[in-house]
């Protein structure tokens, strides 16, 4: 009854009215008092109506409200017969039981959040202070993509003076990430993410230029530490019940893999100009992209029972490279002179929903729109824009209060994005 006397006062008063003998009701001065404390009894109830009105003002429930009494004044209560059911109607329960129910809900948004960041990279919540969390995940993707070149010209619309280039390229990409997370303070925290990449690629094709009516499979293949990744996030404000929460973050990422250029491509002296012979492919995939990129991100999570609402916005800056050389099966450096590949804008959406305690259902979209790249200050001719959007389901299930284990699929909607791509991750709490 700390928080609301005007209430106590009510109770006691209609308590003792129940317990006067009615004999005694009779005499003058048990009357005198009986009055007395009826008007007293009167009074205490308007401020019980005053307190229901400000809480009403300030949006929270009248009902709620008054549920503040003691185990012991309940206990009191139910022995006084009649009384406990006007106190059970009127919604008396224990204190603590709100605060309770508070932190519950608290706690599944928190899942909920958990289950947003096994949809995407970023993580809905930050680890906390002096905490660490290791999180080991396997990721695959698959892609296929026919191209078909003319070479030559046309003497009419049905007839063709040249050559046909026709490919079919499947390819397959396994990575296995050991990703580490230390939180600096409860609001800031640094990752670390180490990438094994095994890459397998299928080319189905005629060479060009050689004259062949027969198709031939180019088949190759790639395996090396990938591209190690640092990041850093900073929560911006205090989130809460239908308040959304901000997180700012910077990601850098390294060109420890073997990048595009340190791989022999598949012609004889030169892979552009005259004189061109053999597939142009890299005979060893690269690993790695071959460029530094920085990317600051902010997303935000808006809880809103059953439910958590999520998404990010990032802009990624490859930086460029100079005296770039590619190999050729004859040994020498073909010079590309100056590479820039095109800037990267994504954005992500999506929604994690609580199916209980344990167990969360997440889907999203994440966009990304990949600009051009230019060589020598140009633009590279075949370089476009390109447009990479995937649809994503993901499934969240906590084994125990150290170890959960989330898994995602995800589908291609655009011509250039993988068609299918699978994730499992089990982060750990040290």
């Amino acid at each position: 009854m700390q928080k609301f006397p005007a209430l106590t006062s009510v109770i006691g008063a209609s308590l003792v009215l129940a317990s006067l003998p009615a004999a005694a009701q009779t005499g003058p001065e048990l009357l005198e008092q009986i009055k007395i404390m009826r008007q007293q009894l009167d009074e205490q109830r308007a401020r019980v109506d005053d307190l229901e009105r400000q809480l009403r003002a300030n949006g929270a429930a009248p009902a709620p409200a008054v549920a503040t009494a003691t185990p012991s004044e309940l206990s009191s209560l139910r022995g006084t017969g009649g009384a406990v059911a006007a106190a059970d109607q009127a919604g008396i329960t224990p204190v603590g039981a709100a605060p309770a129910q508070n932190q519950q809900q608290q706690q599944q948004q928190q899942t909920q959040a958990v289950a947003a960041s096994t949809l995407f990279e970023t993580p809905g919540v930050l680890t906390p202070k002096g905490h660490a969390v290791f999180e080991p995940s396997v990721s695959y993707s698959y892609s296929s993509s026919n191209r078909v070149a003319l070479v030559g010209y046309t003497v009419i619309p049905a007839l063709l003076i040249g050559l046909l280039d026709v490919r079919e390229v499947k390819n397959n990409t396994t990575t296995a990430t050991a990703t580490f997370r230390y939180g600096l303070t409860n609001r800031i925290e640094i990752e670390g993410k180490v990438p094994y990449v095994y890459r397998s690629d299928s080319t189905i094709s005629r060479e060009l230029f050689t004259g062949t009516s027969q198709d031939n499979v180019f088949e190759t293949s790639g395996k090396a530490i990938g591209d190690i990744e640092l990041a850093g996030r900073y929560q911006i404000n205090d989130g809460g019940v239908d308040k959304p929460y901000f997180i700012g973050g910077l990601r850098f990422k390294t060109r420890t893999g073997r990048d595009p250029f340190q791989v022999v491509t598949d012609c004889q002296t030169r892979c552009i100009g005259q004189n061109v012979t053999g597939t142009g492919l890299p005979l060893d995939l690269p690993t790695g992209s071959g460029f530094y990129s920085l990317q600051p991100s902010l997303t935000w999570l808006m809880p809103s029972d059953p439910a958590i609402f999520f998404g990010t916005f990032s802009y990624t800056k490859n930086f460029k490279r100079d005296n770039v050389y590619r190999t050729v099966l004859s040994g020498e450096q073909e010079s590309l002179g100056e590479v820039r590949p095109g800037d990267v804008f994504g954005f992500n959406f999506g929604m994690g929903l609580a199916l209980n305690e344990k167990a969360s259902f997440s889907i999203g979209y994440d966009h990304n729109s990949v600009g051009r790249t230019y060589q020598g200050g140009v633009v590279v001719p075949g370089s476009v824009r390109v447009q990479l959007g995937t649809l994503l389901l993901g499934y969240s299930y906590k084994l125990n209060d150290k170890r959960t284990l989330s898994v995602s699929v995800g589908a291609g909607m655009t011509r250039d994005t993988p068609d299918l791509s699978l994730m499992m991750r089990v982060p750990f709490n040290l």
